[in-house]
């Protein structure tokens, strides 16, 4: 949302996590997209916690990182900051007000809607379209972040050699990647409500989109490092050795039925109780699909097993199905990460916005 005015070229989705960081290019031909370069690299333990940035300079190294092994070329990137960090409010502005003259409204009234001195905020707009209460306004989103989530993100690209174009936020990134995720679903139609829920190592997230527009969003502390320290406990092992396991295999016979299995009960329990926070916030009682993205989608069987709980169908997120990939990249190796990667992908989408950054 956060955008800074400088040429349009092509940007590196990358996205900050609190394990790791995902990048992703995106070239666009007609109307095919075409995976050029992508890498997961693992962050030091505490560099960012629940989504705050603790050390950029190793943040940057890890991205540092992640451009040598793909061996990207571009220098421009968008990142994305936590939706637990912004404030948005949508208000109605006067729909002939011109862009320029509307920026210079909202920077006058922006103090009634957000509670922090302005000189210590980033503040940006966007256009929704006419209001349904007025024809003669426009409904406009506000979207406002403390400056130093901004700048230490910026910061952390500057010192991986990279420059900042946009800094959005991250349930936005979500809203821009979902169509790739469903576009080839028959039974899934622009009205259809789709519950994009993206459980990570610390932090779970949903995001509700209707028509391709973000309707509703929420952030709890849940994640796949819960699995990984039972696994320690149970096994005695360091916390890099349980995760490694966890991924790779290799633990013993009782782990599926003893550990695995109640995690999976556990994140059908935490997605159940999203939905109904869902469904208590509006005015909605249900959903036609549920996306499951972040690390913990890639546990096999979790999609049916949601999908038999909620009765609700449930697919992973795989934003790139329907995209070509270049020589350099590893099918298995995208296929693995592609539910983890939907903000980095929503980020690298941003490269083909219409109008300057």
């Amino acid at each position: 949302m956060f955008s800074f005015k400088r040429k349009k070229a092509a940007l590196l989705g990358i996205d900050i996590s609190s394990t790791s960081i995902k990048l992703l290019e995106l070239s666009k031909n007609g109307d095919q997209y075409k995976v050029e370069a992508q890498a997961v690299e693992p962050l030091p333990a505490d560099a960012v916690v629940e989504k705050n940035i603790q050390d950029a300079e190793a943040v940057a190294e890890a991205i540092k990182k992640a451009i040598k092994r793909t061996n990207t070329k571009a220098k421009f990137a968008a990142v994305a900051v936590a939706g637990s960090a912004v404030i948005t409010k949508s208000i109605q502005m006067p729909a002939a007000l011109s862009d320029n003259e509307l920026e210079e409204q909202i920077q006058l009234e922006a103090d009634q809607y957000i509670p922090y001195p302005l000189d210590e905020i980033n503040l940006d707009f966007q256009i929704i379209g006419p209001s349904e209460k007025a024809p003669d306004m426009n409904d406009v989103l506000l979207a406002a972040s403390r400056s130093e989530n901004v700048e230490i993100r910026t910061a952390a690209l500057d010192m991986a050699n990279l420059t900042a174009k946009i800094v959005d936020v991250e349930a936005y990134t979500i809203e821009t990647s979902v169509p790739m995720v469903v576009e080839k679903i028959p039974e899934i139609t622009s009205d259809s409500i789709i519950a994009v829920i993206d459980i990570g190592a610390t932090m779970t997230s949903l995001n509700v989109i209707i028509n391709n527009m973000l309707i509703y969003t929420r952030e709890q502390a849940f994640g796949g490092k819960q699995l990984t320290e039972e696994i320690m406990r149970r096994y005695a092992l360091s916390y890099e050795e349980a995760g490694r396991l966890k991924k790779e295999g290799g633990l013993p016979d009782n782990y599926i039925p003893e550990v695995l299995e109640p995690f999976k009960e556990t994140m059908a329990q935490q997605v159940s109780r999203f939905l109904q926070f869902f469904y208590t916030a509006g005015h909605h009682d249900n959903v036609d699909i549920i996306v499951l993205a972040g690390g913990c989608a890639s546990i096999a069987g979790i999609d049916e097993h949601i999908e038999e709980q909620l009765g609700v169908k449930t697919i992973i997120a795989n934003p790139f199905s329907n995209m070509s990939l270049s020589n350099k990249i590893n099918p298995t190796t995208l296929s693995n990460d592609a539910p983890s990667m939907m903000i980095a992908c929503g980020l690298a989408l941003r490269s083909f916005d219409d109008g300057p950054y």
